[in-house]
């Protein structure tokens, strides 16, 4: 039996939403000097990547990308970060992932920056599905997709060797 598969975005059209991302991140922090840009690995740190090379063309800021990798299976939180949280410290955080499913890599992406003030932390994710079982929202979203539980959503990169696509299956 052969599993179907929707295309939801193509390429241009995760393009085109990521453009409109980095306005709406420019927009919200027009008079910073830095933000910082954390990408949750694998994808959510493309898009974060995307996001970054977006803004450094269109915006009077400087941005700084930083890589979480979080063990999403694990009942607590475990992160592995490659800089010093504190780094971070009264500026403006971007948390970046790819798809908003039930919250809870976006709320361990949270307890990274928990013990350290920032000015703000903001929230930017491709595909919001709208199935929280944790309290967060998205303040940069490029879709906006209601789905059932059991459907999956595939957001496949060129990093990745295939073309820019995201799917529904």
């Amino acid at each position: 039996m052969s599993e179907k598969k929707l295309l939801i975005l193509n390429q241009q059209q995760i393009k085109q939403k990521l453009e409109r991302m980095a306005y709406q991140i420019l927009e919200d922090n027009f008079d910073e000097e830095e933000i910082i840009i954390a990408g949750i690995l694998p994808r959510g740190n493309h898009i974060a990547s995307r996001l970054k090379t977006i803004l450094d063309d269109i915006a009077p800021f400087k941005s700084k990308l930083l890589t979480i990798q979080l063990d999403k299976q694990s009942s607590s939180l475990q992160a592995d970060i490659e800089f010093d949280v504190n780094d971070c410290s009264n500026k403006v955080v971007i948390l970046v992932d790819d798809v908003l499913n039930s919250g809870k890599t976006l709320a361990y992406g949270f307890g990274v920056f928990l013990d350290v003030p920032l000015k703000k932390l903001r929230t930017a994710i491709l595909i919001d599905r709208n199935h929280k079982s944790f309290p967060v929202s998205t303040d940069f979203a490029g879709m906006a997709l209601s789905t059932v539980i059991k459907e999956h959503v595939d957001v496949v990169l060129d990093e990745e060797g295939q073309e820019d696509a995201v799917y529904l299956r």
